[in-house]
């Protein structure tokens, strides 16, 4: 029977470290849900917390990797070594990841937005949910959940319109040519200034901007909070094709 001597070692270490494994991932479930919640109950920025547990999460698998490899008698530094000489390919098959890793450092590091902020980029536009480690997730008005890679979003032009309290909304409108400049200007300064989401101060813009054929173009410009931003443009619009009916 000395397959069985020489099994039964190999069999206790194939079932130690399975049994390591599972507990270790258990282990790691639980201190990961941990951390979520104490870093609830901390000051630290809300864009940091889903990329601090990512990280805390891969490390912690990385290093019961290397440990279930121990108690398979595999030494780490042989394996240390074997990924050191394959560090190069895989680094070209993971240039990618990579990229987007720098990337979600970038965006924590240099904020160009928060968690919550409603921005545009990379050819999309939402409100930011998550920064995660190799992606960032934004929820579209219509409820739709989008990743964008950090890579590309770190390298491409960033629109955040929530940086500021105040947004300017902007107006084209058409009045018929038979209707006096002076008097279209004052009503539509008239129509702006009434309205309960529009600032005073500044105060709304109203122009002669254009002339087409039997009409007169004006541009109006208003300043709301970000919050009235919808409701007020909406409005306006709304407002105006019953002011000069």
């Amino acid at each position: 029977m000395d397959w069985i001597e020489l099994a039964l070692p190999i069999a206790k270490s194939i079932a130690l470290a399975l049994i390591i494994l599972i507990v270790g991932l258990f282990i790691i479930r639980i201190l990961t849900s941990l951390l979520d919640k104490q870093l609830e109950k901390t000051k630290i920025d809300k864009s940091l917390k889903p990329f601090l547990i990512s990280l805390c999460n891969g490390v912690l698998k990385i290093l019961l990797i290397l440990s279930v490899i121990s108690i398979l008698g595999v030494p780490t530094s042989s394996f240390v070594a074997i990924i050191a000489a394959s560090g190069f390919a895989i680094g070209l098959a993971f240039q990618g990841s990579l990229a987007n890793f720098a990337g979600g450092v970038l965006l924590l590091t240099l904020r160009p937005f928060n968690v919550g902020d409603y921005i545009e980029g990379g050819g999309y536009e939402g409100t930011v949910r998550a920064i995660q480690i190799l992606y960032t997730e934004l929820i579209t008005p219509d409820n739709k959940v989008i990743f964008i890679p950090n890579g590309s979003l770190s390298n491409a032009g960033i629109v955040n319109f929530s940086a500021n309290d105040n947004r300017r909304v902007d107006f084209t409108f058409q009045v018929s040519s038979e209707v006096e400049v002076h008097e279209a200007i004052t009503k539509l300064q008239q129509m702006a200034a009434e309205h309960p989401g529009v600032m005073k101060n500044p105060a709304p813009f109203v122009r002669l901007s254009g002339h087409e054929e039997g009409a007169n173009e004006y541009t109006v410009q208003v300043w709301v909070q970000n919050a009235d931003y919808n409701s007020v443009y909406y409005d306006l619009l709304e407002q105006e094709t019953e002011l000069f009916a």
